[in-house]
């Protein structure tokens, strides 16, 4: 049965993050205490943190790659024995059922973890990590159960044989970590360690969910640098450096050269030779041509994605139907691939050849077939390959072939409810056309030295994996560092820009088009370009729910259980005997009047001068982020009639608008500084409005201009 869904949605399921500290009395005395030694330490921790976080995903980078590289190597044994019994005996049927038997169970277990225990650990999460940095709290995706499903769940989705890579995930696992470690606590095994404290607010643990990020990417690729780009601290680039050191030395360990230090990431790209990989001038043109057969097949890859992915919202939402389609893209990836080698009659010699798993079938003794070494491989290996394999070794049926298959296999691939990034296959499917075009240029130029198909390989890959995500500026640092070259920046550069250019034209990138499936209000980092004839007034929320300083228990008990608004910040209006509301003290969050009821701090109470302990910030922080529902807070009938005094708990600072700014400037303001909530005042500065994310992120410039898009509880 159809879930009707539309793309012009907005979700009103999502709750917003504040980056804004709330500068009330309690947070500027915890300020002044601190001294020059207080400061000192907690920076100390900051570094602390950035190194567990480091070490910690470097750690389970290298646990993902050694349990991968064994189960597959096993699974890959398994069948090649297989195929070589049956090729004498015939039968290769059996082969066929055995391989796509194998893919199918492992994906299923993979599949059936995701999609019933954690949903939130699908895909690469890195669309989830990008709204998370945005300032959207998306449900449970920095959770330590999220981590250990994604784990598991990449380890099985690579091992299943699907055209998918390790490397995105990674991503998502940094920030769980980060998320984890920074607030010394754990939710799901219900544990607090009593440190870090100092940092339970949505401010730090933002910037240290960044660190993780970027030590994801950093194991990754072994590219600390390329990671850093995008967010320029010093603490996210200790991290980063210590998350490659520690995959580095363990991956050496564990193959047995300790001091070597040679797999600075889960991908290394190898090193590409200067001498006979320059480029010259004439280059250039080839390049830019291949920066727009990457835009335009990336574009194609997202649009095709689009239409599957609305197709799975509407009739694959079940989680068995879920776990059943995986299978089905697990078994159709297995028997696409053994049909391609039993039909390809491309053989090479075995001699100087560095196959893993050299499968004969129907070629000569001494020889192997060279479409199984495509299929018989990790989505890395088969990229370094593509890369570094002398000239020869691929016939360009053989490519064509597979670039087309592998195609359609990762754009089916994408978005199932298994834990499973987008990097390698758009690096794979971009180094096999990238190599074909090599070739043809060496047909084309008479075997001219600079036609190296391993040098086109590496541009087609850039422009393939530019055209689906892209990510221009990290990217370039990243390939860069993957590779070990410098020489090639700036074709790497041009390429990647071409890409991003023409794929924008047709259709958005891959997560920003994920993000927008999902009703996800995202803000981009500029409003709208025709919005500057909308003010504050017409965007605002109204009428607005004010408190009083001094405020009877019941009507809070009350604002606060109203589902109907479920407003999360309520200002505070100076009240002057004889006119009524006369300007804003203050603003109040509902987390910060959770608190208050829980700790019962009414007015009455601290008059009867009962022995009342005055509450602390330490006290918000150990509610911090999950407080308690409303609900759960149990306020008698005597209770309701108390008073509570909200002055020191409210920040009398808020940030305001007048209600004439322009649309583009009220975004400026709330986006830069991370805003939660921003106060709409008149000219005698009355609360008139409050602007949230949702009232930013609903106008989106579209096909005909600015639209404006309609709120839903989806």
């Amino acid at each position: 049965n159809e879930i009707p869904h539309n793309e012009k949605l907005l979700s009103l399921k999502y709750e917003s993050l504040d980056y804004d500290n709330s500068e009330n009395q309690l947070f500027l005395e915890e300020e002044r205490r601190i001294n020059h030694t207080a400061f000192r330490t907690v920076e100390i921790k900051r570094w602390v943190i950035c190194a567990m976080i480091g070490i910690l995903t470097g750690l389970v980078a290298c646990f993902i790659d050694i349990v991968v590289e064994n189960l597959a190597g096993l699974k890959y044994r398994v069948v090649k024995d297989n195929i070589d019994k049956f090729t004498e005996k015939g039968g290769l049927s059996f082969s066929l059922l055995l391989w796509a038997t194998l893919n199918a169970s492992v994906v299923m277990v993979g599949s059936v973890i995701v999609a019933f225990i954690e949903p939130v650990a699908a895909g690469s999460g890195i669309p989830q990590i990008k709204c998370y940095l945005n300032g959207v709290k998306i449900p449970h995706v920095v959770r330590l159960k999220t981590l250990v499903i994604k784990v598991c769940g990449v380890i099985l989705s690579v091992v299943g044989g699907l055209a998918v890579g390790k490397e995105g995930p990674m991503i998502h696992s940094g920030a769980v970590i980060a998320a984890g470690i920074s607030q010394g606590r754990s939710t799901s095994l219900k544990r607090d360690f009593k440190i870090f404290e100092y940092f339970r607010r949505d401010t730090e643990k933002r910037d240290f969910v960044s660190a993780g990020a970027a030590a994801g990417v950093s194991a990754a690729f072994g590219a600390p640098v390329g990671t850093c780009v995008g967010s320029l601290t010093l603490s996210t680039f200790f991290a980063s450096m210590i998350s490659t050191f520690t995959l580095n030395s363990v991956l050496s360990v564990y193959h047995g050269n300790a001091w070597d230090l040679s797999s600075p990431g889960l991908i290394n790209f190898g090193r590409f030779d200067n001498e006979k990989m320059g480029y010259t001038i004439q280059e250039i043109p080839i390049f830019i041509f291949m920066g727009v057969v990457g835009g335009i097949l990336g574009a194609l890859f997202n649009a095709l994605n689009y239409w599957l992915t609305m197709f799975r919202i509407r009739y694959i939402h079940r989680p068995c139907l879920q776990v059943v389609e995986a299978m089905l893209v697990a078994a159709v990836t297995a028997t696409v691939g053994f049909v391609m080698i039993y039909c390809s009659r491309d053989c090479q010699p075995i001699q100087g050849s560095t196959v893993a798993y050299p499968l004969q079938l129907f070629c000569a003794d001494g020889e192997y077939n060279s479409m199984a070494t495509t299929f018989f491989n990790t989505p890395e290996k088969s990229v370094v390959n593509l890369f570094h394999d002398a000239p020869g070794s691929y016939n360009p049926m053989t490519l064509g072939m597979f670039t087309l298959m592998y195609f359609f296999l990762a754009c089916w691939t994408y978005g199932l409810t298994v834990s499973a990034g987008v990097f390698i296959p758009s690096l794979l499917i971009g180094a096999a056309w990238g190599r074909l075009f090599g070739i043809s240029l060496s047909y084309l130029t008479k075997g001219s030295i600079w036609a190296d198909p391993g040098k086109y390989a590496l541009m087609g890959a850039a422009a393939q994996l530019g055209g689906i995500v892209r990510m221009t500026l990290s990217l370039t640092v990243i390939m860069m560092e993957a590779t070990g070259n410098v020489t090639y920046g700036f074709p790497i550069m041009l390429v990647l820009m071409t890409a991003k250019i023409v794929g924008d034209y047709f259709v958005e990138g891959l997560y920003d088009m994920h993000i927008q499936l999902q009703s996800v209000p995202f803000l981009h980092w500029e409003a709208p370009v025709t919005s500057h004839s909308l003010t504050a007034r017409e965007v605002m929320s109204a009428p607005v729910t004010c408190l009083r300083r001094i405020e009877r228990v019941g009507t809070v008990v009350d604002i606060l259980s109203n589902t109907s608004s479920n407003h999360n910040g309520f200002p505070v209006p100076l009240v002057r005997a004889g006119c009524g509301v006369a300007g804003l003290r203050g603003l109040i969050l509902r987390s910060q009047l959770i608190v208050l009821l829980k700790h019962k701090v009414f007015v009455e109470r601290a008059n009867l001068s009962l022995v009342q302990r005055r509450l602390k910030l330490k006290d918000f922080r150990d509610a911090y982020p999950r407080f308690p529902p409303i609900q759960s807070i149990h306020v008698s009938q005597d209770e309701r009639e108390c008073m509570i005094d909200l002055s020191e708990f409210m920040n009398p600072s808020p940030y305001t608008v007048p209600q004439e700014a322009s649309l583009p400037r009220v975004f400026k303001l709330f986006r830069a500084l991370g805003l939660r909530h921003l106060v709409v005042v008149n000219n005698r500065n009355e609360v008139v409005g409050m602007v949230t994310r949702k009232d930013l992120a609903r106008y989106r410039l579209g096909k005909e201009g600015l639209e404006e898009l309609s709120l839903a509880q989806t």
